[in-house]
Parts: structure tokens; C-alpha cells; sequence
């Protein structure tokens, strides 16, 4: 039996040049409380024992992820592109403002605007000017002012980094195709918890919702919109 991709997937999948001036890294949910092996969901896992399955997770982030977002940040900065962090977590102190299939794991992993845990990793902290939402459901247009805000700047192309690939970083990358943003998703600027949902998503979301590019591809693109 064939499983190649058929070939009007291709024919209909997004197809467009990336502009600095238009286009905005959007890094999401690059926090301590999701990212950081030492706290959060780390010391969770930990705590129970069961730090051992979240290896891949961390190790992509440590070895992969920061390393790249990093690259994509210099280059963005560089050549005066936005830079949109998205972090997660509730506001009220109990978590009450989240829903009720976040809340759990946002109480979890003590992941509240104020607590250390919902900080930004040290490695990829934003710049003075860089702006920070933060949302309650996995998709950050749906509980943000991150639409408001990226049309306001002139934006029409997102390039999305972060985790996690299937949640997160997914539903944002749709909800950004759907409000009709040109979207890139960066490959090896994304992680989940196995090879298998990473690569089930991103030949998901190859289909009709976003361009998905190595990190050297998008700045390599992103210099040349520059010229």
C-alpha cells in the first residue's frame, strides 16, 4: 500500500515569500513551568517519578528549540522584524479564570502570571519593547488581543515556535490561517513529547493551514524579502 502524500495536497498547500516587515516570530510557551526541566511540568514528572517519559521532551527543548528560536530571534532583531512572545497560565491565583480542561495542569505546575514558573526561559527572555500576551486556552487568538495587535502592526505572515507542537503551537498556527495570516511553522523550532506527534502534526498542518520550514530556511527567506 502507498502512504506518500497524495498529490493535491501539495498543489493546495500555502505557497508565499516571507517579508520582514510584514511577518512576526511568534514564540509560544517558551516558560518555565513548560520548558524548563527543573520546574513545572519537570519537577512534576519528577516528583512522581515519571520524569524518565519526558526525556524527548526536554532534551529537544535544551539541545534543539532554544538554540534555533535563538537564531531566530537574532535574525529577526536584526533586521528590525516583530518579535511576539505567547505564554500560558492563569491571572487570578487559584486558576479560576482558566477553563476547565487547562486549569488542572495550570495548577499543576503552578504555572500563575506573578510565580517564577510562568516566566519566560532565561535563554530567550524578550527585549525591552518586545511584547508579551498571555492566554488560557491553547490557542493564543482565542483568549488574546494577539489579532487586534498583529493587525494593528501591519502583520500578515506569523512564523510560530514553541510548544507543544500538537497543542499550543497547532491551534495557534490554525487559528492564524483561519483569520486568513500567511503562517510558517519552524520544524526544528517546535517540540512535543515524541517523534511520532511531531511529525503527525506538522504533515497536518502542511495541509492548507501552514509552510513548514527548517530554521535556516525561514532566515534564509527572511534575508532575501529583506533585499
Amino acid at each position: 500500500m502507498n502512504h506518500s502524500q497524495p498529490g493535491f495536497v501539495d498543489a493546495f498547500s500555502q505557497n508565499f515569500a516571507i517579508t520582514p516587515s510584514e511577518t512576526a516570530l511568534v514564540v509560544i510557551d517558551m516558560q518555565n513551568a513548560t520548558g524548563n526541566p527543573d520546574m513545572g511540568l519537570g519537577k512534576l514528572l519528577a516528583d512522581r517519578g515519571e520524569f524518565e517519559g519526558a526525556a524527548y521532551r526536554f532534551n529537544r527543548i535544551n539541545e534543539l528549540l532554544i538554540p534555533n528560536i535563538q537564531k531566530l530571534l537574532a535574525g529577526f532583531r536584526k533586521l528590525g522584524a516583530e518579535v511576539i512572545y505567547v505564554t500560558y497560565g492563569a491571572n487570578a491565583p487559584d486558576a479560576s479564570d482558566a477553563p476547565a480542561h487547562m486549569a488542572p495542569i495550570i495548577r499543576a505546575t503552578n504555572n500563575i502570571a506573578g510565580q517564577k514558573e510562568h516566566e519566560i526561559v532565561a535563554p530567550l527572555q524578550p527585549q525591552p519593547g518586545e511584547l508579551v500576551v498571555n492566554k488560557t486556552t491553547q490557542g493564543a487568538f482565542c483568549s488574546t488581543g494577539l489579532d487586534t495587535t498583529l493587525r494593528a502592526k501591519g502583520i500578515k505572515t506569523v512564523v510560530t515556535v514553541g510548544v507543544s507542537t500538537n497543542n499550543c503551537v497547532a491551534m495557534t498556527s490554525m487559528e492564524a490561517c483561519d483569520l486568513q495570516y500567511r503562517v510558517v511553522v519552524v520544524s526544528d523550532g517546535t517540540g512535543t513529547d515524541s517523534d511520532e506527534m511531531q511529525n503527525a502534526t506538522l504533515t497536518m498542518l502542511k495541509r492548507l493551514w501552514a509552510r513548514v520550514l527548517t530554521t535556516d530556511e525561514v532566515l534564509t527567506e527572511l534575508h532575501q524579502g529583506a533585499r
